[in-house]
Parts: structure tokens; sequence; C-alpha cells
């Protein structure tokens, strides 16, 4: 009787962290999505004057990136891309695809930035009058800004850091 109760026990056990797994989902982290979202049609730059052709571009280079990750794509200059609404999208050139990665800057975070350098790009479209902040090495602002629905140019070089909220 007692193995019984303790098999009985195990199998009802299995079920309810079975059904907790199935009910939970895989562990995400909130994407923003351009299914039917609504957004502004952005046309990527040309490359920058110093990006160097894809030729000879040095094997040391490094792809831009951001922590904690955020969505982005690369984009050839010339191409059309999409900023959904509630984004802060940025444009750094990636010297490693001789493209622009654009990085969607969604959830409200503080993103440490790696190999962002020289000339970029960013468009605020994001929504409910939010702030947002590019910091310099010591943590200091050295911007600050507002969803204005205008394509601004900057140097991305000094940036270690961005707060899109």
């Amino acid at each position: 009787m007692r193995g019984r109760r303790s098999i009985l026990g195990l199998i009802g056990a299995l079920a309810l962290m079975l059904a907790a797994v199935f009910a939970a989902g895989p562990a995400q982290a909130s994407v923003a999505s351009d299914d039917g979202a609504v957004g502004r049609v952005l046309t990527a730059p040309p490359a920058p004057q110093d990006a160097q052709s894809a030729s000879t571009r040095s094997p040391a280079a490094n792809s831009p990136s951001v922590s904690p990750s955020a969505r982005s794509i690369h984009m050839a200059p010339g191409t059309t891309f999409n900023c959904p609404s509630g984004n802060l999208c940025t444009e750094v050139w990636d010297p490693t695809t001789g493209s622009w990665e654009i990085f969607f800057l969604y959830n409200c975070n503080r993103y440490y930035t790696s190999y962002w350098n020289g000339a970029g790009y960013y468009y605020d479209f994001q929504t409910g009058g939010v702030t947002s902040y590019f910091y310099g090495q010591s943590g200091n602002v050295l911007h600050s800004f507002r969803p204005d629905s205008a394509l601004h140019s900057y140097t991305w070089t000094p940036v270690w850091s961005v707060r899109n909220c």
C-alpha cells in the first residue's frame, strides 16, 4: 500500500510540473514585433566615409553589440527598414559586414554598448513621453532627448551606454 501511494504521489508531482512548464511557456524577454506594428520606414544612410571596403576589412574588427541583448538586423547602405512604434532605433556601422547594424531598443533598460564607433544615427519612436540618455565612460550624461520623429546623426565613439527610458 505504501509503495502504491508513493507511485501515485510521484505521478501527481510530475503531472503538476509538466502543467507548470507548459503553462509558463519558454522564458524569453519580450521582443517588439514587426507584425502589424505601426512604424516608420527609414533608409539606411551611405557607408561612413572612413569605412573600409570589404576587400580591406581588418580581421581584428568586431561587430557592435549591446548588453543586455536587443533585437538587431543588418542593412546595406541605401536599403529601407521599419522602426516599429515603441522603439529607440540606433544605426551603428558594423565593419565586419560592411553594413549598418540596426538595434531596436524596446524594453526599458540601460544598454551597455560594445564596439560602437564612429558616425551613426538614431530615431526615437518611443511612446509615453520618455526621456532617453547616452552615457560616457564615467557614467556622465552625454546627451538626453525625447521622441521627436526625426532622424538624428550622432558620433557613437564616446557612448558607453544607452538608457531608452
